[in-house]
């Protein structure tokens, strides 16, 4: 898979995410730091039903999309929501759980995409 077309994965549910107020939202690319996936997309929610909400959306934004989730864990406790798309991870956490885990310290190194995400390309009128 493209770069540009993980990255166009990633814009979905980066908006997924925000469209159920996930707070913090940060996407980290890890393309340089490791093998095992190209970014990690990190954020959290108030409580362990908007955890639920976001995590919920952004899977059904990407099925939508024809993307499914290699694995998902968490769903029933939503402390922490992890969606795993292969080429790059969702973590939907509670606000603490997220200070706990600190993933945005573990993965410290790893460059931040800046924001806003370039919207996927559309495609035009055809002639």
């Amino acid at each position: 898979m493209t770069r540009l077309s993980i990255l166009k994965q990633v814009h979905i549910a980066v908006e997924a995410a925000l469209d159920k107020k996930a707070e913090a939202l940060e996407v980290l690319d890890l393309e340089s730091v490791t093998t095992v996936t190209s970014y990690f997309v990190i954020c959290h929610g108030n409580s362990q039903r908007q955890v639920q909400a976001i995590a919920q959306e952004i899977s059904k934004r990407l099925r939508d999309a024809r993307v499914r989730a290699a694995h998902i864990e968490g769903e029933s406790g939503a402390d922490w929501v992890l969606l795993d798309y292969l080429d790059f991870v969702v973590h939907v956490f509670t606000r603490e759980r997220r200070t706990f885990y600190a993933l945005e310290k573990l993965w410290s190194e790893a460059p931040r995409v800046e924001f806003p995400l370039p919207a996927p390309a559309q495609a035009g009128p055809r002639p």
